[in-house]
């Protein structure tokens, strides 16, 4: 078994949206090339089959999106990407006929960033459009996510967009979520719909958690960002916990070196060794 289950690839620090729950990387504007691309699956080809392109950025906006999807395919990824779906119209044919796709996963969330009621009709419908004809066309999962929870409380745009979903999908939330034995609410065959606490992503300015607990950072994960450098999870969207550049020191290296090493001891003894892992409150869903 490879170790990792999953390895996340930013393709790009760039986005079409500003959302309230998701701040900039405070790094230059990159758009990955493909030399860098195809280096980094090369190497991380013996840890994972599974690649995520996801950290910070809309993936759908990289002009080489498909050329990536066809080189990923062809040496043997499969391939889940998360986007806040505003070019999930325009990209659909291209998106619906790469192979190396397993899934898609839609913010729903990121509503927020648009004010207008039709412009935000059009962006459900659109959404919830490619969702049907790509679960009728290819092999694909779709997952809606709404990480907007608070305490419990609905957010005030999740009654709207319910509402479009149960009409677009001709299904019944409620009812699908009365039978849901786990996180994922199962919509239609391989649609789902994940519900959560809004998160706030680990910034070294916010106060420490504290210092017991668990992650599954370079444990069943890890996250190369748009320049190459190596970081222990997703949520490490400025790059604080540097273990390296695969530029300048092959991954598996990188992964086995002496901080990478600390964070994986640590975790095993119920310990964040970094101070960005202490400031992070995503760990705790972890706890066990």
């Amino acid at each position: 078994m490879k170790r990792f289950k999953r390895i996340y690839i930013e393709i790009t620090n760039v986005c079409n949206l500003s959302c309230s729950f998701c701040p900039g990387s405070g790094r230059r504007p990159e758009f990955m090339d493909e030399k860098t691309f195809t280096l980094i699956l090369d190497q991380v080809k013996e840890f994972s089959d599974y690649i995520y392109f996801h950290v910070k950025g809309e993936p759908l906006m990289h002009p080489l999106l498909g050329r990536f999807l066809d080189i990923s395919h062809e040496k043997g990824f499969r391939v889940s990407l998360a986007t806040n779906g505003i070019l999930a119209g325009k990209m659909k044919d291209l998106l619906l006929d790469k192979p190396a796709l397993r899934q898609i996963s839609f913010s729903l969330h990121s509503l927020e960033g648009q004010s207008d009621l039709s412009e935000q009709e059009k962006y459900l419908d659109d959404i919830f459009s490619f969702a049907l004809d790509a679960v009728k066309k290819t092999k694909m999962f779709i997952e809606f996510k709404l990480w907007n929870l608070d305490g419990g409380t609905e957010h005030d745009l999740n009654a709207m967009i319910i509402d479009r979903m149960e009409k677009r999908l001709a299904v019944s939330v409620k009812e699908q979520e009365k039978e849901a034995k786990g996180k994922g609410i199962r919509l239609l065959n391989k649609i789902y719909l994940s519900r959560a606490e809004k998160f706030f992503w680990p910034d070294m300015k916010s106060p420490d958690n504290h210092p017991r607990g668990f992650c599954y950072g370079l444990k069943r994960q890890a996250a190369l960002l748009v320049d190459g450098t190596v970081v222990p999870c997703c949520l490490d969207g400025q790059g604080i916990m540097n273990l390296g550049n695969i530029h300048e020191t092959p991954f598996a290296e990188i992964i086995y070196g002496e901080r990478a090493s600390s964070i994986v001891r640590g975790f095993s003894e119920r310990m964040a060794v970094e101070e960005l892992c202490r400031k992070c409150t995503y760990r705790d869903r972890f706890d066990i």
